[in-house]
């Protein structure tokens, strides 16, 4: 039990006036930073990190857990206000969030979403404290193998489970894959899908894509129905930041789910928290249909919120544990982090421990105050983060539309970019005007790269031979799970269409039994 003594010496040096109100800056800071359409945790931690060199490593680290999750917590509350979340963790979450705020639960969305971030991290960091050492060993057991078999794993899965018909799955996960190759390939140097525009070279960034299909989309897609439907554009928000006990206990198994789903991926650097935040929301999905949700999709479902926000804080808890155990960053904001250690002198590992232990102790318990911190901050600014809505919609969607263009245009300062926003918006525009999903399209874009990249790493080791790719137990595993899940996906499908038919031909001998009973009572 050493580690619990540990880390009641680290909470005794955070609880301290001094520390807590460096917890607090880094909360609020790396919120307000978050909340801003297109910018995330990641980007919140890059912005402040010249803050904190001026302070002492102890206060430091500190105030970077606050910024750390302050940052993952502020990310989803675009994303649910309006449809352009901050980084890719939050793209699941916006799903869901952005259509309970469209349907007036806004702070309700908001609540939960705090929550489950809140249940997320906490859960993630005790896995941290009592079983690091075991979760560095299952990290160290994943090569290029089988980073691939889980990006297989993840586009089948969530291409099937995700989206109501397999071919529109399939056709968004081709689209997603073909936007994530544009550029120039690395290891030959030939230019891909670049059509002989120098400026498409490096590729379109993914928050391009992102906030084009997602947030320019959107706006595309409201306004081709302002004429048609006026309630298009009803945006409200009523009641305050809190759950009902129903709510509550709908919720609280999704948010376990969730958390079940990232703890693991944080120890992987297999594309950060996009992977488990997609297959919780798949999950959540299907269940939603086999239990007959009918708010799945329409009006916004509570556990389609939860469990993608409680895996995405998940997965930052594991790799904040993963960073400091091993020294391996398992995200954008986790290099950041490693780059911060390297700042002050220090190189995470398994002797940062021995060598820098009150620090690592001060800055585990320092996550677990800023957790409690954010969840009582968001849930106090829910209300006014809501308010939002309230803005008049013309306005709201005009100031998206700039602040996202002005957004994309600070990134890269390239025309180029602006152009490729709009056409990526007009793409977003038909695919929800033909109900293709979007899901696959983003997992394709964040994993296509990864995937291409392990495959080629694991040719190359094993000198071309294809078994390499299914000889461990862990790919085995992977694939194994794979076939299952598309097996039923395809089950549930096909029950569905035999469902939907016996639905037609019932309807169509109510109306011929309806017009022979006319046919009698007029003779």
């Amino acid at each position: 039990m050493d580690q619990i003594t540990q880390l009641m010496e680290g909470f005794a040096a955070a609880i301290t006036p001094y520390n807590l109100l460096f917890v607090l800056i880094g909360a609020v800071l790396g919120t307000a930073v978050g909340v801003l359409p297109g910018l995330g945790s990641s980007m919140a931690v890059a912005l402040l990190l010249p803050i904190t060199f001026a302070l002492d490593p102890t206060a430091a680290f500190i105030m970077f857990a606050g910024i750390y999750f302050g940052g993952l917590f502020g990310d989803s509350t675009a994303g649910i206000l309006l449809n352009t979340p901050g980084q890719g963790s939050a793209i699941a979450s916006t799903f869901e969030g952005h259509r309970m705020a469209r349907n007036g639960q806004a702070a309700k969305a908001l609540a939960t979403a705090a929550i489950g971030a809140f249940i997320g991290g906490l859960i993630s960091m005790t896995l941290v404290v009592f079983f690091a050492p075991y979760m560095v060993k299952l990290a160290t057991q994943f090569g290029p193998a089988e980073y691939f078999a889980l990006a297989l794993f993840a586009f089948a899965a969530i291409s099937s489970v995700v989206a109501d018909s397999i071919i529109r799955g399939l056709a968004a996960l081709a689209i997603g894959l073909s936007l994530s190759f544009v550029g120039i390939d690395a290891p030959s140097g030939t230019p891909r899908y670049t059509f002989g525009v120098p400026q498409l070279f490096d590729g379109i960034d993914l928050v391009v894509i992102t906030v084009g299909i997602l947030a320019i989309g959107e706006v595309f897609h409201i306004a081709s129905r302002i004429k048609r439907d006026p309630d298009a554009l009803k945006l409200s928000s009523n009641g305050i930041a809190r759950l009902s006990w129903a709510d509550f206990k709908k919720a609280l198994p999704a948010w376990l789910r969730g958390t079940a789903f990232g703890a693991p991926f944080g120890m992987i650097p297999a594309g950060g928290a996009e992977v488990p935040t997609f297959l919780a929301y798949g999950t959540e999905k299907s269940l939603a249909k086999r239990n007959g949700d009918p708010e799945f999709g329409t009006t916004g479902s509570i556990k389609g919120l939860a469990a993608p926000e409680a895996a995405g804080n998940a997965t930052a808890g594991t790799a904040m544990g993963t960073l400091l155990a091993l020294g391996l960053p398992t995200s954008a904001t986790a290099a950041i982090m490693l780059a911060a250690f390297q700042q002050y002198g220090m190189q995470p590992g398994p002797l940062l421990f021995e060598r820098s232990g009150e620090l690592v102790w001060t800055l585990l318990a320092s996550l677990f105050i800023a957790l409690v911190v954010l969840l009582a901050l968001n849930l106090f600014l829910a209300p006014l983060w809501a308010r939002l809505l309230y803005i008049p919609q013309h306005y709201l969607y005009a100031g998206i539309t700039v602040v996202a263009a002005l957004g994309i245009y600070a990134i890269s300062a390239s025309q180029t970019d602006l152009i490729i926003l709009l056409v990526l918006g007009f793409l977003g525009f038909l695919m929800r005007r033909y109900e293709v999903p979007l899901a696959p399209l983003l997992i394709g874009v964040i994993l296509g790269p990864l995937a291409e990249t392990e495959l080629r790493r694991a040719l190359a080791v094993s000198e071309g031979d294809i078994g390499a790719l299914y000889s461990s137990p862990i790919t085995i595993g992977i694939y194994l799970m794979l076939f299952a899940a598309i097996a039923i996906s395809v089950v549930q499908h096909l029950r569905n269409i035999r469902r939907n038919n016996e639905g037609k031909e019932a309807a169509v001998d109510a109306a011929f039994e309806e017009a022979e009973l006319t046919e009698e009572h007029r003779a």
